[in-house]
């Protein structure tokens, strides 16, 4: 059962590295979408029956014909993870794109709401400005005539100090309708940095704080981990399932043999 177990396998492990592979193809040469994955369907399908037939028939086959199948088997799973690495590479950056919109916008946003809390800040400091001089006029006098002369200032400000005051008003107004505007974009961020939590884990296991170059540097190796042993396991695997079938075979035919002799 585990000969059998492990072809399944291998052929189940060859079909999804296959799909991975088509699909980061026809990414690469995007002008050709059904072209490629026929072409990369029929590829995928000669390098399993490739790899079995090799096997199966290494010594009677010619050598020319060994050798060349090695060589394409091998050629054709490095085909294969070029495919899956560009499949990964593509969701990955397609993931990190829609991380620099959602970022873009939010900044967006940011920027507005820092411009108009200067001017808020700029209006706040005038009519600290207008009480002080005020104050100045208090402070330099004790008679009723500074308190006249003050009151008489504060009078002349009130046209402006209006002004002021409802333009603050508005202002404020305005930073809370860009808040609200700038909550789904807040969540929405915090939302995919969740998705991408793994990666910096896994990247701060290796420094104490990952930078975005450290976690794209790391993302990139663990594509090629998984790599590494998607197809090549896929293959070898099939070699393996082979190999027991075939001895499994033999020793069919040897207990036959003896079964048969016995009864002779």
């Amino acid at each position: 059962m585990i000969n059998y177990l492990a072809l399944l396998v291998a052929v189940g492990l060859s079909s999804v590295a296959a799909y991975f592979s088509i699909l980061g193809l026809t990414a690469i040469f995007a002008a050709s979408f059904w072209p490629v994955v026929v072409m990369g369907s029929m590829l995928e399908a000669a390098k399993v029956i490739a790899t079995s037939w090799t096997y199966r028939n290494w010594k009677a086959a010619p050598a020319v014909i060994r050798y060349y199948l090695v060589a394409s088997i091998i050629i054709l799973m490095i085909i294969t993870s070029m495919g899956t690495f560009g499949y990964l590479s593509k969701a990955h950056l397609e993931q990190a794109a829609s991380v620099s919109d959602v970022s873009a916008k939010l900044g967006i946003y940011e920027e507005k709401i820092k411009a108009i809390n200067e001017n808020i800040d700029a209006n706040r400091t005038l009519l600290k400005q207008f009480d002080q001089a005020v104050e100045q006029v208090m402070a330099r006098t004790e008679d009723s005539k500074g308190a006249e002369r003050a009151v008489a200032i504060r009078r002349s400000q009130q046209k402006e100090r209006s002004r002021i005051m409802e333009e603050i008003s508005t202002l404020q107004a305005e930073v809370g309708k860009l808040n609200v505007e700038k909550a789904p974009l807040v969540s929405q961020v915090k939302s995919i940095e969740k998705e991408v939590g793994p990666i910096k884990y896994i990247a701060e296991l290796f420094v104490d704080r990952a930078d975005d170059s450290f976690l794209e540097k790391t993302v990139r190796w663990v594509i090629i981990i998984i790599v590494t042993v998607f197809d090549p396991l896929a293959v070898l695997l099939l070699i393996a399932a082979n190999n027991g079938l075939v001895r499994q075979k033999r020793i069919n035919k040897m207990n036959t043999t003896r079964r048969y002799n016995l009864e002779q």
